[in-house]
Protein backbone atom coordinates (compact mmCIF):
# COMPACT_ATOMS: atom_id res chain seq x y z
CA UNK A 1 0.00 0.00 0.00
CA UNK A 2 1.11 3.54 -0.74
CA UNK A 3 0.10 6.81 0.88
CA UNK A 4 0.41 10.04 -1.09
CA UNK A 5 0.35 13.42 0.62
CA UNK A 6 0.03 16.57 -1.45
CA UNK A 7 0.94 20.04 -0.26
CA UNK A 8 1.58 23.51 -1.65
CA UNK A 9 -1.87 24.55 -2.79
CA UNK A 10 -3.40 27.89 -1.93
CA UNK A 11 -4.83 31.15 -3.19
CA UNK A 12 -2.84 33.13 -5.73
CA UNK A 13 -3.52 35.98 -8.12
CA UNK A 14 -3.55 35.44 -11.85
CA UNK A 15 -0.02 35.44 -13.20
CA UNK A 16 1.39 34.06 -9.98
CA UNK A 17 3.13 30.78 -9.21
CA UNK A 18 2.74 27.81 -6.90
CA UNK A 19 4.70 24.62 -6.43
CA UNK A 20 2.85 21.49 -5.46
CA UNK A 21 4.57 18.56 -3.77
CA UNK A 22 3.48 14.95 -3.47
CA UNK A 23 5.32 12.80 -0.95
CA UNK A 24 4.99 9.02 -1.23
CA UNK A 25 5.24 6.63 1.70
CA UNK A 26 7.51 4.25 -0.22
CA UNK A 27 10.34 4.48 -2.69
CA UNK A 28 9.27 5.76 -6.08
CA UNK A 29 12.49 4.66 -7.77
CA UNK A 30 10.82 1.71 -9.52
CA UNK A 31 7.52 3.45 -10.24
CA UNK A 32 7.40 4.35 -13.89
CA UNK A 33 4.32 6.56 -14.07
CA UNK A 34 3.52 9.40 -11.71
CA UNK A 35 1.06 12.08 -12.56
CA UNK A 36 -0.82 15.16 -11.47
CA UNK A 37 -4.54 15.43 -12.17
CA UNK A 38 -7.02 18.17 -11.40
CA UNK A 39 -10.75 18.44 -10.98
CA UNK A 40 -12.68 21.68 -11.17
CA UNK A 41 -16.23 21.97 -9.82
CA UNK A 42 -18.71 20.32 -12.16
CA UNK A 43 -15.98 18.94 -14.40
CA UNK A 44 -14.32 15.58 -14.86
CA UNK A 45 -10.89 14.88 -13.44
CA UNK A 46 -8.24 15.50 -16.07
CA UNK A 47 -4.59 14.63 -16.45
CA UNK A 48 -2.39 17.71 -16.11
CA UNK A 49 1.08 16.19 -16.44
CA UNK A 50 2.91 12.94 -16.00
CA UNK A 51 6.51 11.82 -15.69
CA UNK A 52 8.11 8.45 -16.30
CA UNK A 53 10.91 6.77 -14.42
CA UNK A 54 13.28 7.87 -17.15
CA UNK A 55 12.23 11.49 -16.76
CA UNK A 56 10.08 11.76 -19.87
CA UNK A 57 7.23 14.19 -19.39
CA UNK A 58 3.91 14.92 -21.00
CA UNK A 59 1.51 17.82 -20.44
CA UNK A 60 -2.05 18.77 -21.16
CA UNK A 61 -2.24 21.33 -23.93
CA UNK A 62 -3.79 23.86 -21.56
CA UNK A 63 -0.74 23.90 -19.26
CA UNK A 64 2.14 23.25 -21.66
CA UNK A 65 4.81 25.90 -21.32
CA UNK A 66 3.50 27.05 -17.93
CA UNK A 67 3.70 23.94 -15.73
CA UNK A 68 6.69 21.68 -15.07
CA UNK A 69 6.55 18.24 -13.49
CA UNK A 70 9.63 16.76 -11.85
CA UNK A 71 10.53 13.98 -9.47
CA UNK A 72 13.14 13.47 -6.77
CA UNK A 73 13.55 9.74 -6.22
CA UNK A 74 15.80 10.29 -3.21
CA UNK A 75 12.97 12.16 -1.47
CA UNK A 76 10.16 9.98 -2.85
CA UNK A 77 8.52 13.16 -4.05
CA UNK A 78 7.03 14.46 -7.27
CA UNK A 79 6.54 18.17 -7.89
CA UNK A 80 4.40 20.38 -10.07
CA UNK A 81 5.74 23.88 -10.65
CA UNK A 82 2.92 26.09 -11.88
CA UNK A 83 3.73 29.48 -13.38
CA UNK A 84 1.61 32.12 -15.10
CA UNK A 85 -1.46 30.78 -13.36
CA UNK A 86 -4.88 31.56 -14.78
CA UNK A 87 -8.32 31.55 -13.14
CA UNK A 88 -9.19 28.48 -15.22
CA UNK A 89 -6.43 26.58 -13.40
CA UNK A 90 -8.58 26.70 -10.25
CA UNK A 91 -9.22 23.11 -9.15
CA UNK A 92 -8.36 20.44 -6.65
CA UNK A 93 -5.05 18.91 -7.71
CA UNK A 94 -4.37 15.22 -7.10
CA UNK A 95 -1.20 13.18 -7.22
CA UNK A 96 -1.41 9.70 -8.73
CA UNK A 97 0.75 6.64 -9.18
CA UNK A 98 0.26 3.02 -10.09
CA UNK A 99 2.00 0.36 -8.00
CA UNK A 100 1.47 -3.38 -8.36
CA UNK A 101 -1.48 -2.65 -10.70
CA UNK A 102 -3.22 -0.58 -8.00
CA UNK A 103 -4.07 3.06 -8.66
CA UNK A 104 -3.21 5.32 -5.73
CA UNK A 105 -4.43 8.88 -5.16
CA UNK A 106 -3.59 11.59 -2.71
CA UNK A 107 -6.24 13.51 -0.81
CA UNK A 108 -5.93 16.52 -3.09
CA UNK A 109 -4.83 20.10 -2.59
CA UNK A 110 -6.92 23.12 -3.53
CA UNK A 111 -5.52 25.68 -5.95
CA UNK A 112 -7.51 28.87 -6.38
CA UNK A 113 -6.46 31.54 -8.86
CA UNK A 114 -8.16 34.92 -8.55
CA UNK A 115 -8.55 37.29 -11.48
Amino acid sequence: QVQLVESGGGLVQAGGSLRLSCAASRSIFSINFMGWYRQAPGKQRELVAHITGGGNTNYAVSVKGRFTISRDNAKNTVYLQMNSLKPEDTAVYYCNLVFDTVNYWGQGTQVTVSS
